[in-house]
């Protein structure tokens, strides 16, 4: 499935205007960190040509999206689900002490606090009001992806599907972003992105099938 029809898939009609604009920002430039820094942190070669480029996308995927990212998601996913505040706040302060993550620190904060506010209307939802609060009062992080997560819970959307998509659109921008200063032609940015994107849904499918004792507990 492409990226843009996975996001249609998900872009439900009966979504409410923010959380749609909310699903629709993933992967837009303000929502990665720059990429001369992410190279840097990934001890990767500096993004020059589609070489590179193929190298940064599977070095953050491998490093940072996979390992960090997804399980973040599917955790906080997982603490939403069933009202685990204080799980949530703790996983929140786990992540901020991941050196993997430490240059990505203010980015993700910033994208964070943005999104987890478009979250603010669901004032009958007080597991959201509640993280929202400890953000505000600095007693959370409010990483980016720990806000998708509850955002997945929060809407019941389709969790194999959220984690797929928000592979894709992170690894789309990071080349949209670098495929505009390459001027790379449409069909070399076309094939990169089907091969940086290519392992998602398996690695998608093989997170969810280890964590199936903890999500068959949450339903």
């Amino acid at each position: 499935m492409t990226q843009n029809a996975l996001t249609a898939e998900l872009l439900a009609p009966e979504l409410a205007g923010d959380a749609r604009e909310l699903l629709a920002q993933l992967g837009s430039p303000e929502a990665l960190p720059a990429l001369p820094l992410a190279a840097s942190v990934l001890k990767l070669d500096a993004v020059r040509d589609a070489g590179t480029l193929r190298r940064f996308l599977a070095g953050y995927r491998d490093q940072i999206l996979v390992p960090v990212e997804l399980p973040a998601i599917l955790a906080a996913h997982g603490h939403a689900t069933r009202n685990e505040l204080r799980e949530l706040l703790a996983l929140d302060r786990e992540l901020g002490l991941d050196a993997r993550l430490k240059e990505f620190r203010a980015a993700s904060a910033a994208v964070g606090r943005r999104q987890l506010a478009k979250l603010r209307p669901l004032r009958d939802q007080r597991f959201v009001q509640r993280y929202l609060h400890a953000v505000e009062n600095a007693e959370a992080h409010g990483w980016h992806t720990l806000i998708f997560g509850v955002f997945l819970a929060q809407y019941s959307l389709p969790l194999r599907q959220g984690l797929v998509l928000y592979g894709q659109r992170t690894l789309g921008g990071f080349l949209e972003s670098a495929s505009a200063t390459l001027r790379l032609p449409v069909t070399t940015s076309d094939a990169l992105f089907d091969e940086a994107i290519a392992p998602m849904t398996a690695e998608a499918n093989g997170l969810l099938a280890r964590s199936a004792p903890t999500l068959a507990v949450a339903k």
